[in-house]
């Protein structure tokens, strides 16, 4: 297995690569496995994905539990896992900054903060909010190996659709120590161009939304660096879960199984 400093490294120069990556987001250790034997470089955990998993809604997971889950993604393979973090867990910059220690601690190597509060019902006024990227950012200077600092910029996804302002904080969160910015909700390339071109940090975009159909490639072009699907994945797990559901309840069929991975090939997908 490789180190903590080694994935470190090697999720950074990611990140300087001239061409986009893709990060997805498994929900649990056979996830993980499964997109690690697909050959994916490296992973990011979903919050929604996991609190889905364990029958809960998205934000409601404590600290605690959810780094006991993202060690257990860490864990699950060879490869860098970046954290959603979601708020931090907390308000007050110190509690951020107490989160950055504990995801460095559970091995992480990267790791996401919003600028939104946990009930997802507002956005932290604009200093509260650089404050917050300072105290993380403080943290992950002083580790011993590169963690890359993620900071989203939440405007979209709380129907604020408000570029200027979304670009005045993902600029603000640059001066303030993060190595990635994103903003989740842009689905216009010519929204996602000018957030691109206003920063000198990379930028993630999230692919899996509804109606969004940009390419890997048509991303890269407009010089995006990374591209996460955040729950998607767990949803399209989900949604085939339920209309299988609903085909057994309604109809008394089981035609889903004709679509199911084969048993022999899962298995062979986890052997060592």
């Amino acid at each position: 297995m490789r180190t903590q400093l080694e994935k470190g490294l090697a999720f950074r120069s990611l990140h300087e690569r001239d061409t986009a990556f893709i990060i997805p987001n498994p929900w649990d250790a056979g996830t993980a496995r499964l997109l690690a034997r697909l050959g994916f470089e490296a992973l990011a955990t979903t919050s929604a994905g996991y609190a889905f998993s364990v029958g809960q809604r998205d934000s409601t997971i404590g600290r605690d539990k959810m780094m006991m889950h993202v060690g257990e993604i860490v864990s699950a393979t060879d490869l860098p896992v970046s954290a959603d973090l979601e708020n931090g867990f907390g308000d007050d910059p110190e509690t951020v900054a107490e989160t950055i220690r504990l995801a460095a601690a559970a091995g992480l190597v990267g790791g996401s903060i919003e600028d939104a509060n946990n009930h997802r019902d507002a956005i932290y006024p604009h200093e509260l909010a650089v404050e917050r990227i300072q105290a993380a950012a403080a943290v992950k200077r002083a580790l011993s190996f590169p963690f890359i600092l993620t900071a989203r910029a939440e405007n979209y996804l709380l129907g604020r659709p408000d570029l200027k302002d979304t670009i005045k904080r993902l600029q603000a969160y640059q001066e303030a120590g993060a190595d990635v910015l994103y903003a989740p909700g842009l689905v216009s390339k010519e929204d996602i161009a000018t957030v691109v071109s206003s920063v000198d940090r990379p930028v993630n975009v999230v692919m899996g939304l509804q109606g969004v159909r940009l390419s890997l490639a048509e991303l890269s072009h407009l010089g995006v660096k990374r591209i996460s699907v955040g729950s998607a994945l767990s949803r399209a797990a989900l949604g085939a879960f339920l209309r299988a559901a609903r085909e057994m309840r309604d109809l008394g069929t089981f035609a889903f199984a004709d679509e199911a991975v084969s048993f022999r090939e899962i298995s062979e997908m986890f052997e060592p």
